[in-house]
C-alpha cells in the first residue's frame, strides 16, 4: 500500500474511533467506508475493520463500565445467541447488496429520529427473554456479515424502542460488539486466513483516540449530546452500506 495512504487512513481511522466510541460503538461502519474510499481490497477490509473494532470495544467496554452504565441483565439475552451467529456471518461471504441498503436507509431513517427528537424516554423496559434471543440472533449474523459488531444496530433499536436508557444502552452495545467482533473476526479468519499486515499501523490511532472519545462519552458528554452524536454515526453507517459495496 501506498505509505501516504496509509498516513490519511491513520489520521480519518483516528477521527473515526473518536466519534464512534463516544457513543460506545467501536467504528467498523467507518473503518470500512473509509477503506474502501482508498480502494483497499475487500479480502482486507473486514478483518482490519474487526481488528480495529476489539480494540476500540475494548476500551469502550471499560470506560462505560467504570462509570457504572453497564447492566449485565440487559446485555446477556442479547448476546447469547449473536456470539455463534456473528462466526458464521464471519465465515460466509453472501452477495448481500439489496440486503444492506435497505439496512441502510433503517439506519438514516434512525438518524433523522435522534436529530429531530434527542430526549431521554422515562422509564425503559426491556423486552421478554425470548425477544431478546431472537434480536441478538439476528443482530449477531448481520454483523458478522457486514464486518461490524452489531451495536450499530443495537444501540438505536433500544434507544428507540424505550428499552434502555442511552448511556447504558451505549455500555451494553460496547461489550455487544466486542464479543460479536472476536466471534467474526474468528469465522474470517477460519475462512480466509488472512489479515494484512498494515493493519497493525492502523491500531495505535483507534487506541488513543478511542480512548478519549470513550471517555468523554461516558462520564462528560450528555445523553442528548450522545444522541446527536449518534445520529452523525448512523448517517455515516447508513451512507456506507448504501453507496460502499
Amino acid at each position: 500500500m501506498n505509505p501516504d495512504n496509509i498516513v490519511y487512513i491513520t489520521v480519518c481511522i483516528g477521527i473515526v474511533a473518536f466519534l464512534y466510541s463516544s457513543v460506545g460503538h467501536a467504528g467498523a461502519s467507518g473503518y470500512i467506508a473509509i477503506m474502501a474510499l482508498f480502494s483497499m481490497a475487500p479480502s482486507a477490509i473486514k478483518p482490519t475493520a474487526l481488528v480495529l473494532n476489539i480494540v476500540v470495544a475494548c476500551i469502550g467496554t471499560w470506560q462505560f463500565w467504570r462509570a457504572g452504565h453497564f447492566s449485565w441483565s440487559f446485555f446477556w439475552p442479547f448476546a447469547v445467541l449473536s456470539i455463534p451467529f456473528a462466526f458464521i456471518g464471519g465465515y460466509l461471504n453472501l452477495p448481500t447488496h439489496i440486503f444492506k441498503i435497505l439496512v441502510g436507509i433503517v439506519l438514516l431513517l434512525s438518524a433523522v429520529k435522534f436529530f429531530i427528537d434527542p430526549k431521554e424516554k422515562p422509564d425503559p423496559r426491556a423486552p421478554s427473554k425470548p425477544y431478546c434471543y431472537g434480536i441478538g440472533a439476528g443482530l449477531g449474523l448481520l454483523s458478522g456479515l457486514t464486518g461490524t459488531g452489531g451495536g450499530i444496530f443495537l444501540t438505536p433499536l433500544a434507544i428507540l424502542m424505550g428499552w434502555a436508557k442511552t448511556k447504558t444502552a451505549s455500555a451494553v452495545s460496547a461489550l455487544f460488539i466486542l464479543v460479536n467482533s472476536v466471534s467474526g473476526l474468528a469465522g474470517n479468519l477460519s475462512a480466509t486466513k488472512y489479515l494484512p499486515a498494515f493493519a497493525w499501523s492502523f491500531v495505535v490511532s483507534a487506541f488513543v483516540f478511542g480512548t478519549v472519545g470513550s471517555y468523554f462519552g461516558s462520564r462528560k458528554f450528555s445523553p442528548v449530546i450522545i444522541k446527536r452524536l449518534l445520529a452523525v454515526v448512523l448517517t455515516i453507517a447508513g451512507l456506507k452500506l448504501i453507496f460502499t459495496q
